[in-house]
């Protein structure tokens, strides 16, 4: 793509970011949860159609809670596609609570924050995530704790499952990938992993060729008595399965 055509994709992108802020600020505190979470659906999917990707969902999402989804990790844009495709609570680094524009943003949608050097914090958090479940949310995680290369899983942490166990909920499987659209194959353009910088990812997505995000849902199940290490495990090979399809 043309320099003119990014730059305006990109200050389109800026200015519904600002809008949703407007609407943070002074639309948020008149709505109902769920009116707010309805908001945050329609903006990300708006979001995804500017800066130029399809949204493809495969699959059923949930219908509603308590349940905890579990996806791979590749871009800074999977909280944006998994946002479009069914909002959801998610569980992320402290870090980003401290980013201009996405903290104010992440905090709306009802980012619960995690310090993931602290055992103690992964404790609390994990209570936290319980308390939610068992009120109806649907949270979301990514156990493989970082973003990965789009081609390999990495390992996935248990910890996080525990919510799940302790609130008697089920644990849905979702895979994430973005692939090019003229060719079908895997685009590494959305890629945020090791030594790349956010700026240099974002610049890659604005000047690829068409992308389309998809989002598998897997069938959601129950720990049957299956420890969390287990139970991660199993949500790590569906979630590989799922990537094929």
């Amino acid at each position: 793509m043309k320099l003119p055509g990014v730059l305006w994709k990109l200050s389109r992108a800026m200015l519904h970011a600002l809008r949703g802020l407007w609407t943070i600020k002074t639309v948020f505190p008149k709505l109902e949860q769920e009116d707010r979470h309805a908001r945050v659906n329609v903006w990300a999917g708006e979001m995804l159609q500017i800066v130029g990707i399809e949204l493809v969902v495969n699959g059923t999402p949930p219908a509603e809670g308590p349940v905890l989804l579990v996806a791979n990790h590749i871009s800074w844009l999977d909280i944006l596609v998994m946002h479009a495709s069914r909002h959801c609570r998610f569980v992320s680094k402290a870090d980003i609570k401290k980013w201009p524009i996405v903290g104010t943003m992440a905090g709306a949608a009802g980012t619960m924050y995690l310090e993931r050097e602290s055992r103690r914090d992964a404790h609390r958090v994990v209570v936290q995530m319980a308390d939610r479940l068992r009120a109806g949310d649907v949270l979301a995680v990514f156990p493989e704790g970082t973003t990965g290369d789009g081609i390999t899983l990495k390992p996935f942490h248990a910890n996080l499952i525990q919510a799940a166990i302790e609130a008697s909920a089920p644990v849905q499987p979702v895979a994430l990938k973005f692939i090019d659209a003229a060719s079908g194959q895997t685009s590494f353009a959305p890629s945020y992993v090791d030594d790349e910088t956010l700026v240099g990812s974002i610049w890659r997505t604005l000047t690829a060729p068409r992308l389309i995000a998809v989002v598998t849902f897997g069938p959601a199940h129950a720990h049957q008595g299956r420890n969390r290490r287990l139970w991660a495990q199993a949500l790590r090979d569906d979630i590989e399965q799922l990537r094929q399809l």
